[in-house]
């Protein structure tokens, strides 16, 4: 079976993108470190249920370390390996211990976006290492411990090479003989499907997952150590999205468990993407093709009967918390709406006035603000109430650019047509996206939409494969012809109208019919059904409303930024995004806002607070300073907003005599008595139940 499958391949593969012979054994040996880094994905994910994006960058550092000794003081290679190894299994001790552990018990979402702060930090360690040895260049390569090659036509061997060759197999048949024949790795089996019930057997679960991580850093070192021969390692680099994609790739084929199907895909995508680079001599076509390849598994893989375990592990990747409204029997209070009132007004004025106190600069880059803040909001729909993971974002904020920049500089057609042409083009793009979540769910879909932003990156926005896209500087015409939006000030205030108009339309779908229907299919897709909910229709219509909104941002930013480039619409830049709407709150629109204006904000105002507060400021916004936020405030920073506000709230129910239900578990937790007096909710008598008020609102 697997012969006639692997003759099968190569019949394809030379039929497509011919190659000889030596490439495809250098295609292996790249895919075979692939699969070294995907085995460690793989294990953190079935002990931890998350996507480690540090997984490249946790063997980098340990890795640049033996190198660096290596190169520097002149070690000898195997010393030199081995300190790098023991570096390893320290750096995933500690990692394990002072942060992942404290994220025990918070959602998935949470601990995987603070493995993308642990991959800046390490990347962080990666610059300072060099230094350490007096070396203001740092090497990312070194020679080979011996002098012996071979030749397979028309690549020659080096020694590198040949040790890579050797070190694969040796490694996967270690890490195979751990998981079945010793007490550990046996436990790391059985605590991969439930950790409460491993626990129950008496399974010492956290020092399972300290193993676990201890392994996936060797395994990633050791990857890197040999790719740092062959490849070269870019010390000082987070290993991007194009790295990490493979070996995502390979785990999501071998769906995150079967270390064989994971290795002969990762090998798999190694010599596809040798060939491509040796029969077109351009690896620009390697993302797009990658992406085709990835897709297709994906959708040609039987669909399985999840498992209950299976099933709590992916509504893990599709919790959002949901915010609990202002309840019934407060709502209507005049010091509550009041209240309301005047924050609103008070935020108003703020953003109204702020022009008038930044400079053209500054107010440039609040209007930026206020674009990803678009974005942050068209992932709360998608993610926080349909539960669709996207980690491509930005992918749609780019097809929007394209199209708006297109449509306003080649045919001259007015921004606010150009804007809903965007929003078009970027609903299509998020439709045929979301075709496949109708088959893939979670971390699978989070692995696609992934590729598909390295994908039009890489392809869609590269003017060397298309022609049409704008090129020069993209003009701020009048609006309708009448209204001048030329200067940073005018475009602030467009942007900002455009924002309130974003927020008004969202919430008005959140309250209809749509929106509960979003928050049904993702809380209970089967129990929806039953109501008469057709859950694909909901799923798509999240895409589209999603694509719409990014892709409408898009055509707001080219204009803000006057130039269609590349750099922007990386897919770092979806990982950005979604950090910060994590950060802020996936379940609120304030709280998706608040985390767009935190993160943003760090970045590009770092100037304007005091010097004695800038770094702190730069802390803040390091890979550091994520961690400590999200330490702090695992609810997210919009968490912190809404408790203000139940503050006020029980304190409006306490003078007023009232007993709201939703509110007395947290009086309790706060050490307040409850009031004596329960009084009703108008018809409905209220809601009864501890915890909320059974619907979802914004806002205070």
């Amino acid at each position: 079976m697997w012969a006639v499958g692997a003759l099968a391949f190569y019949a394809l593969l030379q039929l497509l993108w011919p190659a000889p012979p030596g490439v495809l054994v250098q295609g292996m040996v790249v895919g075979g470190l692939t699969a070294l880094i995907a085995f460690g994905i793989s294990l953190i994910y079935r002990a931890n249920r998350i996507v480690n994006f540090a997984q490249g960058d946790l063997g980098a550092a340990p890795a640049a370390f033996a190198v660096l000794l290596i190169v520097g003081p002149g070690w000898p290679f195997p010393l030199a390996v081995l300190a790098g190894i023991v570096a390893a299994v320290a750096l995933g001790a500690l990692l394990e211990r002072l942060v992942i552990r404290r994220f025990f018990r918070a959602p998935r979402l949470i601990l995987t976006v603070a493995t993308i702060g642990l991959a800046q930090i390490l990347a962080g360690v990666g610059v300072v290492l060099p230094r350490a040895f007096d070396l203001t260049v740092p090497p990312q390569s070194y020679p080979s411990p011996f002098d012996f090659g071979i030749t397979i036509h028309p690549i020659t061997f080096s020694g590198n090479d040949l040790l890579a060759m050797l070190v694969i197999p040796a490694a996967i048949v270690g890490l195979v003989a751990f998981l079945r024949y010793t007490s550990m790795g046996i436990a790391v089996r059985a605590s991969a499907d439930s950790a409460d019930r491993a626990t129950l057997l008496g399974i010492p679960v956290q020092r399972v997952h300290l193993v676990v991580w201890v392994v996936a850093a060797v395994l990633s070192t050791v990857a890197l150590i040999l790719r740092a021969g062959i490849i070269g390692l870019p010390i000082g680099q987070v290993l991007g999205p194009g790295v990490l994609l493979r070996a995502l790739a390979a785990c999501v084929i071998g769906r995150m468990e079967r270390l064989g199907v994971i290795f002969v895909a990762a090998v798999a995508l190694g010599v596809v993407e040798m060939s491509i680079v040796w029969d077109t001599g351009r690896s620009v076509l390697v993302d797009p093709i990658l992406f085709v390849v990835v897709l297709g598994a994906l959708l040609l893989q039987r669909r399985q009967v999840m498992s209950r375990v299976q099933a709590a592990a992916a509504s893990t990747w599709q919790a959002a918390k949901e915010v609990r409204p202002v309840p019934t029997e407060l709502a209507h209070l005049p010091e509550v709406r009041t209240a309301r009132r005047l924050v609103l007004a008070a935020l108003g004025a703020v953003l109204l006035v702020l022009p008038l106190v930044l400079n053209e600069a500054h107010t440039n880059l609040a209007a930026a603000v206020f674009i990803f803040g678009i974005v942050a909001v068209s992932l709360v729909v998608l993610t926080g109430w349909a539960g669709q993971i996207s980690l491509g974002q930005v992918a749609f904020l780019g097809i929007g650019a394209a199209v708006g920049g297109y449509v306003t500089s080649v045919w001259g057609v007015d921004l606010s047509l150009a804007v809903v042409a965007a929003g078009l083009a970027g609903m299509v793009a998020a439709v045929l996206i979301g075709i496949p979540a109708l088959h893939i769910r979670g971390l699978y879909l989070a692995v696609t939409t992934l590729a598909f932003a390295l994908f039009t990156s890489s392809f869609l926005l590269n003017p060397d494969f298309m022609g049409w896209l704008p090129g020069g500087r993209i003009h701020r015409n009048p609006l309708f012809g009448r209204i001048a939006i030329d200067t940073d000030t005018r475009y602030y205030y467009l942007c900002l109208l455009a924002l309130g108009l974003t927020i008004l339309a969202v919430r008005g779908i959140r309250r209809s019919r749509t929106g509960r229907a979003l928050i049904g299919t993702r809380e209970n897709e089967l129990a929806s059904q039953s109501y008469g909910i057709d859950a694909v229709r909901a799923k798509l219509t999240a895409f589209a409303i999603s694509g719409f909104i990014a892709a409408a941002a898009g055509a707001l930013f080219v204009h803000h930024q006057e130039t269609l480039g590349r750099s922007a619409y990386m897919p770092e830049e979806s990982l950005r995004v979604f950090t910060m709407v994590v950060i802020g709150g996936l379940g609120s629109i304030p709280g998706a806002l608040l985390g767009a204006t935190f993160v943003q904000s760090l970045d590009w105002f770092r100037g304007l607070f005091p010097a004695g507060l800038r770094p702190l400021v730069a802390f803040l916004g390091s890979g550091a300073g994520l961690l400590v936020v999200l330490m702090v405030a695992p609810s997210g920073l919009g968490g912190g907003l809404y408790w203000i506000r139940d503050r006020f709230l029980r304190a409006v129910a306490t003078r007023r005599g009232l007993l709201v239900p939703s509110l007395v578990a947290d009086q309790r937790d706060d050490g307040e008595p409850p009031p004596a007096v329960l009084t009703g909710a108008g018809p409905s008598g209220g809601d009864s139940r501890v915890g909320g008020s059974g619907h979802t609102g914004e806002g205070p």
